[in-house]
């Protein structure tokens, strides 16, 4: 049987997107404030994501978290802002820089307290400046090296707080050190901390080239460390972060049935860049998607989906949903 699903939403689905063209964005900016009431609008958000510094740092935690509460809301997740500013365009716990690494870890440890304070158990640890551009650019070994060591570092730091790897083939970086839920299992492995774990980002595990589905079980397989989700789409060349279910229904159909036997009980976050859509609306219409085909899995039958995997039976398994969608 369904049931119920959390969903929660990046802050920053509500605000102007910008892309490398329009660089103020397609939209208003709204300040945090205004951003924590248009979730508000969204139907069955129950959480939103906040980036440190972006939205919370010292002075306003307390205040940001009780607004935030105050409008029925919790906190899924923070996210240290690690990426977005120049002095980690040659990486942030890989770079050659031993200033810049301290302070990325510094930022790092920042958010786990703010987690902490806002009551909220998982932080996302994005290396997306941590690769490289160009061929004899990168000392592989090093890079990785540097990450381990600096995830160690963070996760004993408050224990009690979650770190979720977010893995991702490229973008900002032509390369990514951590790309793919391989690499992730790989960093896991080496790091082996309890409060170390994975996120799969959907859009991200498509660019890979990955089945979401086998990723999640990978990760839960290989020492049940999926802690985290991100719902998006995109068309595998790029990091789209379109609506959930606009391309790739099937498979989210099967990633949906697979967190379900998993057992997953985590946030089924968006994380979704509509730049020249209302971000409202996108929230809205990517949580239909997501729990519209969640309940088309009872309307299937899990057993007879089960059933189909068990025998490797591919038409039976597209019969199935056929027969779900189209009714014939």
């Amino acid at each position: 049987m369904s049931r119920p699903l959390r969903f929660s939403a990046n802050i920053n689905t509500f605000n102007a997107c910008a892309d490398r063209y329009v660089l103020s964005g397609y939209g208003q900016r709204l300040t945090t404030e205004e951003l924590i009431q248009a979730a508000t609008r969204v139907e069955g958000l129950s959480g939103v994501e906040v980036v440190g510094f972006w939205h919370v740092n010292d002075e306003n935690v307390a205040q940001v978290n009780r607004r935030i509460h105050d409008a029925g809301l919790e906190v899924s997740c923070v996210t240290p802002d690690i990426w977005a500013s120049a002095k980690w365009g040659r990486g942030s716990f890989a770079s050659n820089d031993p200033e810049i690494r301290r302070a990325a870890i510094h930022e790092v440890k920042k958010s786990m307290e703010w987690a902490r304070q806002m009551n909220c158990k998982v932080v996302d640890l994005w290396f997306g400046q941590d690769g490289y551009d160009y061929p004899l650019q990168a000392d592989y070994q090093a890079a990785w090296d540097r990450i381990i060591a600096g995830t160690i570092e963070c996760a004993e730091h408050l224990p009690e707080v979650n770190l979720v790897i977010e893995y991702k083939p490229k973008e900002p970086r032509t390369h990514c050190f951590i790309g793919t839920v391989s690499d992730t299992l790989l960093l896991l492995d080496k790091v082996n901390k309890p409060n170390v774990g994975a996120m799969v980002d959907v859009g991200h595990s498509l660019e890979a080239y990955e089945d979401t589905a086998e990723a999640a079980a990978k990760l839960h397989y290989f020492g049940n460390k999926l802690m985290y989700m991100h719902f998006n789409d995109n068309w595998r060349l790029w990091d789209d972060d379109m609506t959930a279910g606009s391309i790739h229904i099937t498979e989210l159909l099967e990633l949906l049935y697979w967190l379900d036997r998993l057992g997953y009980d985590g946030w089924y976050a968006l994380d979704i860049f509509p730049y020249r859509e209302d971000g409202v609306r996108a929230a809205n219409e990517s949580i239909k998607w997501i729990q519209g085909l969640h309940d088309a899995l009872d309307k299937i039958g899990r057993d007879k989906i089960a059933d189909a995997i068990a025998h490797n039976d591919a038409m039976t398994a597209t019969a199935l949903v056929r027969e779900a969608f189209l009714g014939k």
